[in-house]
């Protein structure tokens, strides 16, 4: 609640001073020569407390959040191990949004609105961008007032705490049929990238991440064990993969061709040379145009390539492996995001009940 305070000082003048109290929040003070002048400060200083606008520092004040975004950017993206393209995509499209507002005129009212403006629009791709999608397009903005607030002292909360997340879906299963893997490997060795043939394959043989194998490197790769060690993952944890069979070929045989001075696996055309040392610097490959234009060449729809992910760990379900055995593969901490593929592996399960059945009830 608000209370004005009328003084006079000793030569007559008269001013009113004004103080703000809400429960869990500082008191908020300041004076004014007229009484409307107070009233107005008293009521937009309320109002701007409860819906979390409201900073002692004038720092919200000064900043917008291009500049938050832009400083982000250059403090926490450029020094990240990972890759960040996701990220930046998502920190793009609130710049275009609202990276003229500044910091103190952000509600969680106002990125609710944008964000249900990005709900159901598509990409360039012509995928609608989904409930899973908008919540990672919110995350990305979180982390930047996050930052702002513990490093930066640009604001005192984060109005994303206040935005709850869309509901997400239990987590899809789409995997590639016989006839569409073979229709996809067979479109993937007619696209003008080299690579994306022998990247499917690899994606479709370990379970492994699309960031996870464009960014292989020599090193990672122990064809006399048959395995892959992944020293950067999405759980900060190291996976080793076991290569086998048809990708294991493919991998002997396009080791013989590698790029000699190139640590990856599969480099880009583009490359820098430095100035000073004359050394080529490479970069890893990017594939989403091939991989686009593929799977239209192949006629499968609704499919992306993290998919291919899913259909590794479904061929793996039908063959019979456990759930603990597909979740060490895709290096899951828990068995829980793993159980979505448990209903493709009824047959292995139903052996399995059925031999504990005859050994307990044979001689019944």
């Amino acid at each position: 609640m608000a209370s004005i305070e009328k003084r006079t000082n000793s030569s007559g003048a008269t001013t009113y001073r004004v103080k703000v109290r809400l429960k869990g929040h500082p008191a908020e003070t300041a004076t004014f020569d007229r009484i409307t002048d107070a009233k107005k400060w008293a009521q937009h200083t309320e109002a701007a407390i409860r819906e979390g606008r409201h900073f002692k520092t004038s720092e919200a004040k000064k900043h917008t959040l291009a500049e938050a975004i832009d400083r982000y950017h250059t403090d926490i993206l450029a020094h990240k191990a990972k890759s960040t393209a996701n990220q930046k995509h998502y920190l793009k499209w609130w710049k275009t949004q609202i990276g003229a507002y500044r910091l103190f005129d952000i509600s969680p009212a106002l990125i609710v609105e944008c964000r249900a403006r990005l709900l159901n629009t598509t990409n360039k791709y012509g995928r609608k961008i989904g409930a899973t999608t908008a919540n990672r397009y919110t995350q990305a903005l979180g982390h930047v007032f996050t930052i702002a607030m513990n490093e930066w002292e640009w604001v005192e909360t984060n109005p994303i705490r206040k935005v709850s997340k869309y509901k997400e879906s239990r987590g899809r299963v789409r995997y590639l049929e016989d006839e569409e893997r073979t229709k996809l490997l067979a479109a993937c060795k007619e696209t003008d990238n080299p690579y994306l043939h022998d990247i499917v394959v690899l994606a479709l043989s370990t379970g492994a991440r699309k960031m996870e194998i464009v960014g292989l490197k020599w090193q990672d790769i122990d064809f006399n064990r048959k395995m892959i060690v992944l020293h950067e993952t999405k759980n900060d944890e190291r996976r080793v993969l076991p290569l086998q069979g048809y990708a294991l070929s493919l991998m002997q045989k396009h080791a013989k061709l590698r790029v000699l001075g190139c640590e990856y696996v599969f480099p880009s055309k583009k490359t820098k040379i430095d100035k000073e040392t004359g050394k080529t610097t490479y970069q890893p490959i990017d594939i989403r145009t091939a991989w686009e234009n593929a799977l239209k060449k192949a006629g499968i729809e609704n499919f992306r390539f993290h998919d291919l992910r899913h259909s590794a760990a479904s061929y793996l379900a039908m063959n019979g492996a456990s759930l603990a055995e597909i979740a060490d593969i895709l290096g899951h901490k828990t068995l829980q995001m793993v159980k979505r593929y448990a209903h493709l592996s009824e047959a292995h399960t139903s052996s399995v009940v059925a031999s504990m059945n005859e050994r307990i009830f044979g001689d019944v």
